[in-house]
């Protein structure tokens, strides 16, 4: 009998599975080991954590504290919504109570909400490798990724997302109008495209092909920049493959969307647009050679054209001394868009592109 019992001890299975139990694959969500077991309701300990190695476990705990954070942000930035309004997209007169996240401390208690937001600012602007900050500031690198991928997230909620949600209207920037855009009154916005070197994935080839620029030699990605004429940057589109067309991505970015009838967008001659344009919406781009020279109207057109817009290329400049933008890194290309569009509304906090208009502002 001594046997048998202990033949059916081993074939009796516990609610508690042994150090030594593996979970089959079909247990996990999805069928993808990182998204962990599926708990079943009438026995919620049935999975522990036992199967994982102790780096796993730790990386487990750091993402469900990572995740209660994270909600407590947003609960925190509920109000944010509700004075969104009080933000002037043009102006960027922004108030001092809708930037004031009373956040609670993020991931590490240790590093308080200013040095945090000082690290990824460090970060942005300078680049610096996570273990340089992780010294400078005595904790982890692990650290140091959540904390910037966290703060580039809240700030691309509150700068981009709130500020610049909808280009100003012509009637906005009238009241401040640079002599070089006098003689185009109605003039909404500049445009540009420009592209930054990204890593790209070696086991995907069409990746590389569609990011390859035949421009820059490299892959890169591709974004569509909008100022206003008293230089503020107004629209920034989503990122597109260097291979992308300046008219396919003026196309996809959603800025035709935002003129009505009466609007003039300046742009370069590569823009070829004028097909896609709403009705009522002008294009002005240099004229072409078709002569063996430009005629002395064409050359004054081209100078009038060239002296307004040569502050899209000033404000591009402005976004380019980012460090971060050097190269996006292969680890950050999922946050490479909500970096781009961060930099580029960090620009607007720093003093006027053209100094002529400073009083306006």
């Amino acid at each position: 009998m001594d046997k048998v019992d202990k033949v059916l001890k081993k074939q009796l299975r516990t609610d508690e599975p042994k150090t030594g139990a593996r979970v089959c694959s079909c247990h996990f969500v999805e069928g993808k080991k990182e998204n962990g077991p599926t708990i079943l309701p009438h026995r919620p300990h049935q999975f522990g954590t036992h199967h994982l190695t102790p780096e796993k476990k730790r990386f487990r705990k750091t993402t469900q504290t990572i995740s209660h954070n994270m909600l407590d942000i947003m609960a925190d930035n509920e109000v944010l919504c509700e004075n969104s309004d009080k933000i002037n997209p043009i102006e960027y007169e922004i108030n001092n109570d809708v930037l004031d996240l009373s956040l609670k401390p993020i991931l590490n208690s240790s590093i308080n909400k200013e040095d945090q937001i000082l690290i990824t600012l460090m970060k942005l602007r300078h680049n610096f490798p996570h273990f340089d900050l992780a010294v400078r500031f005595n904790c982890s690198s692990a650290t140091i990724t959540n904390i910037v991928i966290t703060w580039i997230n809240i700030l691309h909620q509150v700068l981009f997302k709130k500020c610049m949600s909808k280009i100003p209207f012509r009637e906005k920037n009238k009241l401040c109008m640079p002599n070089a855009f006098k003689p185009f009154l109605n003039c909404r916005i500049v445009i540009d495209c420009t592209e930054i070197f990204t890593a790209v994935s070696r086991q995907s080839m069409n990746i590389q092909k569609d990011t390859y620029s035949n421009y820059k030699h490299r892959n890169t990605w591709k974004a569509l920049i909008g100022i206003a004429p008293n230089g503020v940057v107004t629209f920034v589109s989503k990122l597109f493959p260097g291979s992308t067309s300046d008219k396919v991505i003026t196309l996809k970015s959603g800025l035709l969307e935002q003129l009505v009838p009466g609007d003039l967008i300046l742009a370069d001659k590569g823009f070829l647009i004028r097909d896609i344009l709403p009705p009522g919406v002008s294009l002005n781009i240099p004229p072409f050679l078709d002569t063996p020279q430009f005629t002395p109207d064409q050359v004054v057109q081209t100078e009038t054209i060239a002296k307004a817009r040569i502050h899209i290329e000033r404000a591009i400049q402005r976004i380019k001394c980012y460090s971060i933008l050097d190269v996006i890194p292969f680890s950050m290309l999922k946050q490479a868009e909500s970096i781009f569009q961060v930099v580029a509304a960090l620009t607007n906090l720093q003093p006027p592109l053209i100094k002529e208009i400073q009083n306006h502002m």
